[in-house]
């Protein structure tokens, strides 16, 4: 009988875990306690406050934020939908069309922007467009966030789909419903919850994306975090750590939804 490793036991394993969350969240942790002082110094601490959060809404610099805000959430939006929706249908087929031909090769291409850099899929991306003659600007960032998250939200709605068994959908075309409606009234009930996670997933990447964003944007348009870059070239200003916080709250806030949406899903197979 094989026994069960645990990794845990062995030696040096909890230092390195450690080690690794230290150097992970540290940062983190640092950027969102000095987002809170009062000091217009990130160094020295000043006590206690929230006017830079005040300064994100209401400052000099407001309105550049406000306006890239817009942009990173319409073009999450638009690009999670419809990714998820490709997602969803590269499911279908790939799990419940039985074999075909270029069936691994479809799953390789995928799953691809997952295995390249995302330097290299920026730079390619970008020349792309440019040798089509497709001018930078909104639609370069949405079709480029499309293309990119897709695989993201494959992933959990692929892994809902395997757990449910064929035998629901072969039920209900023995009860002469036709492939829509089996698709719209069984598969789609029971897959849900993978497809809210997928696209959860799919709009947090979206938001938080940078390098793609700003090899794709042009002159002009601006995303949160392509501004937040801007603005720390000219010097860390505290109002940035207030921001960076604010988009660090909201992507734990949404992984989070999409851990449980997932979760459940799981538990009610």
């Amino acid at each position: 009988m094989n026994a069960k490793i645990d990794i845990r036991r062995f030696p040096g394993f909890s230092f390195a875990t450690y080690l690794c969350l230290f150097l992970l969240y540290t940062p983190l942790i640092i950027v969102m306690i000095y987002s809170f002082n009062d000091s217009k110094s990130i160094m020295l601490w000043g006590g206690f406050s929230f006017r830079w959060y005040e300064d994100v809404f209401w400052g000099l610099e407001a309105p550049k934020f406000k306006q890239a805000a817009i942009n990173s959430l319409s073009i999450a939006i638009g690009a999670a939908v419809t990714a998820t929706t490709i997602a969803l249908s590269a499911a279908v087929a790939m799990l419940r069309a039985g074999h075909f031909r270029g069936k691994g090769a479809s799953l390789g291409l995928i799953s691809l922007p997952l295995m390249v850099p995302e330097i290299v899929t920026a730079v390619a991306t970008l020349i792309f467009f440019s040798a089509i003659g497709f001018a930078s600007g909104h639609a370069t960032i949405l079709v480029a966030h499309i293309v990119f998250c897709i695989p993201f939200a494959y992933l959990p709605i692929a892994a809902r789909m395997q757990g449910i068994e064929a035998s629901y959908e072969q039920a209900a075309q023995d009860l002469y419903a036709t492939r829509f409606e089996t698709f719209r009234l069984v598969l789609l009930p029971l897959v849900l919850p993978g497809v809210i996670s997928g696209f959860l997933l799919a709009f947090i990447i979206s938001l938080d994306d940078f390098i793609i964003t700003n090899f794709v944007k042009g002159a002009g348009i601006e995303t949160l975090p392509t501004a937040i870059f801007g603005s720390v070239k000219q010097g860390i200003k505290p109002n940035i750590m207030a921001i960076s916080t604010l988009m660090l709250l909201v992507s734990v806030v949404i992984v989070t939804l999409s851990y449980f949406a997932n979760r459940s899903g799981q538990g009610k197979k």
